[in-house]
């Protein structure tokens, strides 16, 4: 798993621009971003004033990475610069696991 900067980051989603979010949740906002190396991603920024604390976050960084589903994005690697808490996932173009499960509604 790689440990981003935040920098990297802010490179791949153009600043977190508006332009790039594909959509918020109760923990952040996730991001479409393109890594150096031309590969997509999406970028969740847990919201700094969320409850999910540091440890809440590494407990979530050891789930994620113990299970493995072909309808589970993959997790390519985290950032803990500053204050800042990102998750990076492969990106799955018009999919999202409750889509998956659910239907479109």
């Amino acid at each position: 798993m790689h440990n981003f900067t935040y920098h990297e980051l802010e490179t791949a989603t153009k600043g977190f621009s508006d332009d790039n979010k594909l959509g918020r949740g109760a923990f952040g906002t996730v991001f479409k971003g393109v890594l150096k190396d031309g590969s997509e991603v999406a970028v969740k920024q847990l919201d700094l004033h969320s409850k999910q604390g540091q440890r809440e976050f590494v407990n979530e960084l050891s789930i994620i990475t113990s299970i493995q589903h072909k309808n589970l994005a993959k997790l390519r690697g985290y950032c803990l610069d500053r204050d800042d808490r990102i998750l990076v996932y492969e990106f799955l173009e018009n999919k999202s696991l409750d889509q998956l499960l659910f239907g479109k509604n």
